[in-house]
């Protein structure tokens, strides 16, 4: 917690100091970040708005990964790449207020779970995998408490569930000011990630960059991603406010009537608790199986190799080719 306190001061230093950044940098930047989502996926109507999802792969196995705070269907795609490589076939959708998805007066996640049964009907699928990440793993979890006919396996990624009625992410009035101005302007976020990367990584992503000087250079380029794929910010302040208020918010799904296989991951070093979150989660889904790496934050940095490997098995049962 002291860590991400640190946030408050040098957050306006480093949006400040951003201005004196050449603006054709900026600029940059944010086309970037456009061209890495544009014509990637698609949209469908649904009874809630709009619902964008891109699908990639065409193994056999098919699962639909579900994006954590300040992502999209891209991030789930970056989430799921090990498993895209071994074969599978994923699913990624955007949740409300994320890109292109709407953002319904009733944006919870069972309501997102609701929703996603129209997606699976929309591509033929009849019954398929799903895990979620971070904030992602309430709307999974509720499409396997909702939906068990439609969820073959269920799959929690360092779960951003709210059981204590602790929030993780626990700022001061004048930090959530601070926070509230960098996640809903491009160019202060742009400021903060150039700026101050190590310190975006720590904050907004959980995990202590130490860690990047131990990993390999493909898990230290997965991070650069994981961090570039927040922008463009302003295209999902809805959704960053609406994970927001669920974090803070205790919740109230039922995970004990969760009857479909569980696998339940996390770092026991995530800066946002979710180690422990996943141990009482383990206690209250009958059956569900727990790994926790004892490193890797919130993005399991150097890690990505076994949990895509720990996810195939669980679902085909086999080692990923």
């Amino acid at each position: 917690m002291m860590a991400r306190r640190t946030l408050l001061s040098g957050l306006a230093g480093i949006a400040l100091a951003a201005g004196a950044w050449s603006a054709g940098a900026y600029r940059a930047t944010m086309a970037g970040a456009e061209a890495r989502i544009a014509r990637r996926s698609s949209v469908i109507p649904t009874g809630a708005g709009p619902l964008e999802y891109a699908v990639a792969g065409d193994g056999p196995a098919t699962m639909m990964m579900i994006h954590g705070t300040g992502g999209g269907f891209d991030q789930g795609l970056l989430f799921a790449h090990g498993l895209l490589e071994a074969g599978f076939r994923i699913v990624a959708p955007s949740r409300f207020g994320y890109l292109r998805t709407g953002f319904p007066d009733d944006a919870s996640p069972a309501r997102q779970a609701d929703v996603l049964v129209d997606l699976l009907d929309h591509l033929g699928l009849e019954r398929i995998a799903v895990a979620g990440g971070s904030a992602g793993a309430l709307t999974a979890a509720e499409f396997a408490l909702r939906h068990p006919d439609r969820c073959a396996h269920l799959i929690l990624i360092v779960p951003a569930a709210n059981l204590s009625g602790r929030d993780p992410v626990d700022f001061t009035a004048l930090q959530h000011m601070a926070v509230e101005r960098v996640l809903t302007s491009d160019a202060w976020f742009w400021g903060f990630a150039t700026l101050a990367p190590d310190m975006l990584l720590r904050t907004l992503l959980a995990t202590d960059p130490a860690l990047l000087d131990r990993v390999s250079p493909d898990e230290r380029r997965r991070a650069d991603l994981i961090r570039a794929g927040l922008m463009p910010i302003s295209r999902k302040t809805d959704g960053l406010r609406n994970d927001g208020h669920w974090a803070g918010t205790r919740t109230e799904t039922a995970f004990e009537s969760i009857a479909v296989p569980t696998l339940i991951l996390s770092c026991e070093d995530d800066l946002f608790g979710t180690a422990e979150t996943a141990r009482l989660l383990a206690d209250r889904i009958p059956g569900a199986r727990l790994i926790v790496y004892p490193d890797g934050g919130h993005i399991w940095l150097g890690h990505d190799t076994d949990l895509s490997r720990d996810i195939g098995v669980f679902i085909t049962g086999m080692p990923n080719p």
